[in-house]
């Protein structure tokens, strides 16, 4: 027998233990949005008598949503997340998942923010990907960074800056941010500030950031639409109540090691897709594909009632209880396969809202009776209870009503956040 075959034997051996032995670092998910990918459909409006006025929604306040260049060209993005789980070892993550174009990002760096655009020099840190500056994310690909070392504490905040030296078309991002984002000429990505800049509101590109935790350590993902996202809360202040609940987890020493991922998308529906892929389409990408996730809170619905209730949407977006309730199974079931347990919220009021009718409360009351009742989730979160009007059960409770009786204010958020028994996320 030849002497080689012991001795390549003994070199695959020691490849797979070096293997093994660099798998077991593990990796938490401590922020993170949900892409937005698909456009809004609309409606198709039915034949009206000659000089009859079209339906059409009450006048708006302004949207918290503020508008975003088409494309970007040799310009630096500025950023602004909160990590909610604290670490030494983070890894940051893009997204090209609408497709079209190759995006390239020919610089990166993550470092602490210092408000107003601002970062804290000596915190400044390049993002590698496999070792270059330089990245190119293919359509639909994702682009994971190499471990980035920075000393970071729970809900402090962090900016990314990122460099787009060539025209590059903005289709993958989340509009509604609710952190000033900053854009300026040129590659700005290690300026200390950034006076003078143009600013919205949007996350470009950028879906993750996970940071290196114990196997103790874990994440929930706050699964919805707008009501998650935080529309009716105040910009750069961290009110949705998905950031109130991190700061309640990490307020109390049993959940210390639990983060946040907020996963919301405004207008998000659940069968079909509208302000973005449906819930169902986006449950892999947003809940089971997050690393080190451990649980999902479930708020999604009301937006199926309401959009099929808009005057000459087509009979075929017409939804029910029975379809609904279908898809709330899907949920816990395809998060159970991943060893993920379901929290359920129960959908909030809205009357008041323009679209709102006895069909459409009665359609609402009974999915809410089921998520009570059927005993299906994991757990319950009784989100309608802490919100509405007790006068008026169909109605927010006016503290709560950011002025479209339908999305909770800072007030209302914080008392969805207060209704969650944190106490459900220690047990094993």
């Amino acid at each position: 027998m030849s002497t080689k075959g012991p001795a390549l034997l003994l070199a695959i051996a020691t490849l797979c233990a070096a293997t093994v032995g660099e798998a077991k670092d593990r990796w938490v998910g401590t922020w993170g949005t949900a892409q937005q990918l698909a456009p809004m459909p609309t409606p198709r409006m039915p034949p009206r008598p000659t000089g009859a006025p079209a339906p059409s929604p009450p006048p708006q306040a302004p949207s918290p949503i503020a508008p975003t260049p088409p494309e970007l060209a040799d310009q630096t993005v500025r950023m602004v997340v909160r990590p909610t789980l604290g670490g030494k070892l983070l890894r940051v993550q893009f997204s090209n998942a609408s497709g079209g174009a190759p995006v390239t990002i020919g610089r990166a760096q993550l470092a602490k923010s210092a408000g107003a655009g601002r970062i804290a020099p000596e915190s400044d840190r390049p993002i590698r990907f496999g070792g270059q500056t330089a990245v190119t994310i293919q359509p639909g690909q994702l682009a994971i960074s190499d471990p980035v070392a920075l000393d970071v504490a729970a809900l402090e905040p962090l900016a990314v800056s990122i460099y787009l030296p060539g025209k590059t078309a903005v289709n993958t991002l989340h509009p509604l941010g609710l952190n000033t984002t900053y854009v300026a000429k040129g590659d700005r990505t290690i300026a200390a500030s950034l006076p003078g800049t143009e600013t919205n509101r949007s996350y470009f590109w950028l879906t993750g950031i996970a940071v290196e935790a114990p196997e103790s350590a874990g994440a929930i993902v706050a699964f919805g639409d707008s009501i998650t996202d935080g529309y009716g809360t105040t910009p750069d202040t961290a009110r949705a109540w998905p950031d109130l609940l991190a700061e309640r987890l990490q307020s109390a020493a049993a959940t210390r090691e639990v983060a946040v991922l907020n996963m919301g998308v405004s207008g998000n529906r659940v069968r079909r897709d509208g302000a973005g892929l449906s819930a169902l389409a986006r449950f892999d990408r947003d809940v089971l594909a997050r690393p080190g996730v451990r649980w999902a809170i479930l708020l999604e619905g009301i937006n199926d009632i309401n959009i099929a209730a808009i005057p000459g949407m087509p009979a075929t977006e017409a939804v029910n209880a029975e379809q609904l309730i279908t898809a709330y199974r899907q949920f816990i079931e395809r998060a159970h396969l991943h060893g993920i347990k379901v929290a359920g919220g129960t959908i909030t009021p809205d009357a008041g809202l323009w679209l709102y009718s006895a069909e459409t409360e009665a359609l609402r009351q009974t999915l809410n009776d089921w998520i009570r009742q059927s005993g299906a989730f994991d757990a319950v979160i009784d989100f309608d209870a802490a919100v509405r009007d007790p006068a008026q059960p169909s109605r927010l409770k006016p503290a709560f009503d950011d002025g479209d009786h339908i999305h909770p204010n800072d007030a209302g958020n914080a008392a969805m956040a207060a209704a969650i028994d944190i106490g459900i996320f220690t047990a094993p």
